[in-house]
This record gives C-alpha cells, structure tokens and sequence, in this order.
C-alpha cells in the first residue's frame, strides 16, 4: 500500500493558559507560558513553581492544573482549542497538524505513582513524539458507521516509511471509530483523546487469519490458525497505546479514550459453535521489546484483552478492562512468555481470570522454551467468576520470579489460583503474591497440579511440571465459601509452599478445611487451620527461614 499525502488544513490552532488554585481562577493569560506569569497567578503557600522543571519557556497548552501541598501528586488538565486566526498571528503558531498540548521537545518520563507508592514503570520511559498525525488527515471519519480500516492501514503504513527518529502520534479525536483489524508499527504512539472509541467492526468474514503461536501449536480454542487480534503488532520496538499526554513533567490522565472490541457476536459463536478458528484477542504484540499501555479502557474483547507475547520491557497500567461475567474467556492481561512486565494500577472486571501469567503449551512450550520471568502485578482491583490472579495453565516453558501485591479481588470465583497439568512439563519458581484483600470469594487459594486440556494428543504425560518456591502471605478474606486447597502430582510434588498470615473469614454453617495432597513446606499464622502436609515440623524451614 502507498503512501498517503497529509492534506494542508485552513486553520491553525491557538492556546491559552488559566491557572487556577483551589476555587480560585486565574485571569486567562496569553498562550507563552512564562515562569513569571506562573508565579504571579499561584500562591506560594500552595506551590513552588521553581519545583516545575521546564522543557521550553513557551509551552502552549490551554489549562494546567496544580493541586496545594496536601495533595497526593500535580495534575495537569492539558486540553485543545483549534480556531481560525488571523494571516497576521500565524506566523507564531505552530503545525496544524501537531496538537500543542502533545508537542515539545525534552525527553518523557515513567508515569509516575502517586506519592510515596512503589511502581515498575519506570522500566519503560513515557516519551514524546517528533511528529502528531491525525487519523482524519488519512481519511478516518469518526461517525460510528463508516468503515476506517483503510485509514488506520494507511496511517500506519505512513508512520512505518517515515520512520522518524522520535517516532509519531497518531491522534484519534473525539468520535467514533468503526474499523477492522490493524497492525502497528515500532516507534509509534496510538493516543485516545477523550471522547474517542475505536471500535471493532462485526463482519468476521473478512477478519484477517494468521499462524497459530509456536509455543501453543495451533489455535488455543481450535486446531489451525487463529483470527488476528484486532490491534496487533509483530516485532515491534516503542510501542505505546495511550490517552495519557505528557507535558513538562505532569502527565495529564484526562478522560480515558476506549477501545471496543464488540464481542458479543464472537461469544455467540462460540456457545453455538460456528466458530472456525480461535477467537481473536483484542491487543495482541509479539516478539516486541518497550511497549506501554496506559490510561486506556478497554471494552467487550472477543477473547483475551491484552496479550503480550514473547516479548520484554512491558508496561500495563492505568486501564480499565470491562466484559460481562458469563462472556468466555475474556482474561484481563495475560502476559506470556516474556520478560520484564509490570501490571499496575488496574481495574478488572471480565468473565475469566484478572491477570494471568502463562508460557506455552505442553510439547510446543517445551519444545519453544522461552520462560515468563520479572513480572510485577500490583494494586489491581476487580472480579470475575474464575481467579483474580493467576497463573498457569499453560506454563509449560516455565515460570519465574513473580511478584503480586496489594491486589483487591471482590465477587470471584477463586482469588489465587496457580494452575498446571501432567504433560506441561516446565517450572513455577520463585513467586511472592503478598498483601490481597478478598471479598466473596468461593475459594480463597487453589494451588492445582490437574487443570487444562492438551492441544492434541502427541502429549508426554510423564512431562511433570515442577512447582517449588511459592511464599503466600498477609492474604484477608472475608464472605469466603472455602478456605482452599493445594493438591500436587504424585510423582512431581509441590515444594516449599509457604502460607504466612493468611486469614479467610468462611461464611459456611460448617467451615470446610483446607484440601492438600502432594506437598510439603509451612504454614504460620493461617485461619482456618492449614493442613497438616504444611504444619509438620519436618516441613517449615522454607517458611521460617523465609521470615
């Protein structure tokens, strides 16, 4: 596909600046904003504006947002006004095709937490593009009926051949935005402004296809290929899907944009049956490295909603992520085989797991041996009728070094669940999931060496996998049905589990113990009474050494 010109458009954009403190608003000052103009309209017992670093002495942006000194971070609300101008003012402005609140220079910086709270961001730089492109400049009409795959494939296509140095935005507005699946490309940002919702079209008859993953096989619902996710990515570096904008230090969260998967014929299909192949998942990257994906809400996925695949250095933070609770398989974030993935600051509600880590499939897993590993899930609240944290079942080219914490599972099905099978083969090593609060919840922790099918039936059944180094502690639950249970294999079993002030208030007349075959570790301070597997003398070293 060729390129596209970028039409030339008759108006250019003007800003204005208005401070306000408080109740208290500013008088509107002209669009340069200078450090003397600043300090004039804030008082200093709420701010210092020398604590602002400046990226230039001429930011144009319409409102900037501070809050006093009793407020948790600065919020900056960065918003657009385009205007006709006089011939005589526009020489002094800037591109139309540039949105000022977006532009710049200076490098970007990790989203940061709010004060004082601990983050992974940083593992992956927020940056700032050289260059803004709107969908509309390719065409894209944002009315909700028009079809706009080809000018998402023609923006795309103009950003990939391009190839800017600082990488390109590409701006959805307002409005919207019927299309088909499409590709990204590397050095790209996809921003949302608010308002906007780019929303999948319904005609699967016309859904791309492609190869099955090489750790899975064939299709995870069906054998052969599988439809391709509707925002996709393969080999990709700098990636960011967006609706937070940067400006100076502040990131503005604004409104969130969306992305509307539509799922509900796919579900359709699938309790009838007249699926042909797998599902596609709603964002789907492979083999990529520096992806961010922020302050976006994503909506009604057909399958699984954001599925980094055999990738590092990912950023999941700020979103939200919506589908009904009967509909099938929609998994929240599902990080597989990859390294270096930090989940943060999430609400979950979706008709299957919250977060689920996964590495591959049985012989196929084993055979393409590429490990999840530095993963961090933290503060995610939300629920669903299977686990609010998961991992497995597909963990067959291992799992390692996991931390989940301060997550917050209400209406649950299970509110931990570590899953795998005979025949994955694999590891699950080294995990640390503290600090979860649940509420009505039917089971509080299942730890299951007898979960998931086989893609086919080529198989090993004596592929044991290998569970050893799990450390569960300050876990509280109330409205719980039952406490939990952690069966093992036979022949391959669970190793150094320990249970360390767990605490599950059972709602049962009779409260239901706890279920354990095939393990062996410790457990201190457990409510009710843990089994007997782990409360023997001759099991708790790994958790008394652990404290």
């Amino acid at each position: 596909m060729g390129t596209r010109q970028i039409p030339n458009r008759n108006h250019t954009v003007e800003c204005t600046l208005k401070i306000s403190v408080g109740d208290s608003v500013g008088k509107p000052h002209p669009s340069v904003l200078s450090r003397r103009r600043l300090s004039r309209c804030l008082l200093p017992s709420l701010i210092n504006p020398r604590r602002i670093k400046w990226s230039n002495s001429a930011a144009r942006i319409k409102e900037i947002w501070f809050g006093g000194a009793s407020a948790r971070s600065a919020f900056a609300a960065l918003l657009l006004v385009e205007k006709p101008l006089k011939a005589s003012d526009k020489r002094t402005t800037r591109s139309p095709t540039r949105p000022a609140f977006l532009s710049g220079g200076g490098g970007g910086g990790a989203i940061a937490a709010a004060e004082g709270e601990e983050t992974c961001s940083g593992i992956v730089p927020m940056k700032k593009r050289d260059e803004v492109l709107l969908i509309t400049d390719f065409g894209g009409v944002g009315d909700g009926r028009t079809l706009n795959t080809e000018a998402f494939m023609s923006a795309v296509d103009w950003i990939e051949q391009r190839n800017a140095p600082g990488g390109t935005l590409l701006y959805i507005p307002a409005g919207v935005w019927l299309t088909g699946a499409f590709n990204l490309t590397s050095r790209m940002t996809l921003f949302l402004a608010k308002g906007a919702v780019i929303k999948a079209t319904q005609d699967t008859s016309s859904w791309p296809l492609i190869d099955p993953l090489p750790s899975y096989g064939r299709g995870r619902e069906l054998p052969g290929g599988r439809y391709m996710s509707f925002i996709h990515g393969n080999r990709l570096q700098d990636v960011i899907i967006t609706a937070a904008a940067v400006h100076l230090t502040v990131i503005s969260t604004g409104e969130n944009g969306t992305i509307d998967g539509q799922g509900d014929l796919w579900w359709n299909m699938w309790r009838q049956r007249t699926l042909r192949f797998t599902r596609p998942n709603l964002v789907e990257l492979m083999h990529s490295t520096d992806i961010i994906i922020s302050n976006v809400v994503f909506l009604n996925s057909p399958f699984w909603n954001i599925h980094p695949v055999y990738c590092s250095n990912v950023v999941v933070r700020n979103v939200t992520i919506l589908a009904p609770h009967d509909s099938p398989n929609t998994d929240g974030v599902d990080p597989d085989s990859s390294l270096n993935v930090c989940i943060e600051d999430c609400y979950i509600s979706t008709g299957d797991d919250l977060v689920a880590i996964k590495s591959g499939w049985d012989e196929y897993g084993m055979a393409y041996a590429r490990q999840s590993s530095g993963i961090t899930v933290r503060r995610i609240t939300g629920s669903g009728p299977f686990a609010g944290f998961a991992i497995g079942s597909e963990t067959s080219g291992g799992i390692t070094n996991v931390l989940a914490e301060k997550l917050n599972i209400f209406n649950a099905g299970i509110g931990i669940h570590i899953k795998t099978n005979s025949g994955r083969g694999g590891f699950i090593r080294n995990i640390t999931i503290s600090d979860v609060n649940l509420s009505n919840v039917r089971k509080g922790l299942r730890i299951a060496g007898n979960v998931g099918g086989h893609p086919d039936d080529h198989y090993n059944p004596n592929a044991l996998p290998v569970v050893d180094g799990l450390m569960i502690k300050n876990v509280w639950g109330v409205g719980i049905q039952q406490p939990g249970s952690i069966q093992g294999i036979k022949n391959s079993p669970f190793m150094q589990i320990c249970l360390l002030n767990v605490k599950l208030d059972v709602v049962a007349t009779r409260v239901v113990p706890w279920v354990c075959a095939d393990v062996s570790g410790g457990a201190l301070e457990v409510q009710p009474a843990a089994c007997s597997e782990l409360t023997s003398t001759n099991s708790m070293n790994f958790c008394t050494t652990a404290l």
